[in-house]
């Protein structure tokens, strides 16, 4: 399944949500116009290495921010776009235009720290909007617990759209993190060599610090923008 759009409509034009998707789609086009050499020692500055935040956090602690506006391919940036496209706009409306840059941003890096938390001497760099995305659906589930949202649904050869309330799509969404995290884990604890993959535990962190978050920087008041 696959979020198209959701049907509560907003009073206002999210433009930090425009804001944050156009920004990520310019620094992708950026990594994909570098050789491998380069873009290599560009997520070496930008994303999160693990073994480097631990031994200098002071000189890196900027790239639990700046690795929320990479991504490792096209699909990983077109999926996690649709979904900030799709919920992002609510939670702008609700908490306001200032208040959502600074709640997206802290869910990012707190994300990221989960992420690092689970592998502190990790050398392999950690990057992606995911984090920040989780925390903005741990606000929707419960912001909106009722809404449904449009979604596309693949039946084999056969594509049509359904719609789904959100509480089932992102339910999906926190149980197979959940499944495969704690896959994860066990299978780091049974090899000796360092594997790349999905930041399982950054979505699983983000979406939680999101639930967390949101009523403090005010999601149950709607006289903000």
């Amino acid at each position: 399944m696959f979020p198209l759009y959701d049907e509560n409509p907003t009073r206002i034009t999210p433009y930090l949500t425009y804001g944050l998707i156009g920004m990520n789609i310019l620094v992708f086009l950026h990594e994909v116009s570098l050789s491998n050499a380069q873009l290599e020692q560009f997520f070496q500055l930008y994303a999160v290495v693990p073994r480097q935040l631990t031994t200098n956090f002071a000189g890196e602690w900027t790239t639990l921010f700046t690795s929320q506006f990479l991504h490792g391919g096209w699909w990983h940036l077109i999926s996690n776009m649709v979904f900030l496209w799709v919920f992002g706009n609510n939670i702008e409306e609700r908490l306001g235009h200032f208040k959502y840059l600074v709640f997206y941003l802290a869910c990012g890096a707190l994300a990221a720290l989960c992420q690092w938390f689970i592998g502190m001497n990790s050398g392999i760099p950690s990057l992606g909007a995911s984090g920040a995305i989780a925390g903005v659906l741990g606000a929707y589930i419960i912001g909106f617990p009722h809404a449904r949202v449009m979604t596309l649904v693949f039946l084999g050869f056969f594509i049509t759209t359904i719609r789904v309330p959100a509480m089932i799509l992102i339910g999906l969404f926190v149980v197979q993190n959940l499944i495969s995290g704690v896959a994860s884990l066990q299978t780091a604890a049974n090899m000796s060599v360092e594997t790349g993959g999905v930041a399982y535990w950054a979505h699983i962190g983000g979406f939680a610090f999101g639930m967390i978050l949101a009523p403090l920087f005010g999601l149950f008041r709607r006289d903000e923008y």
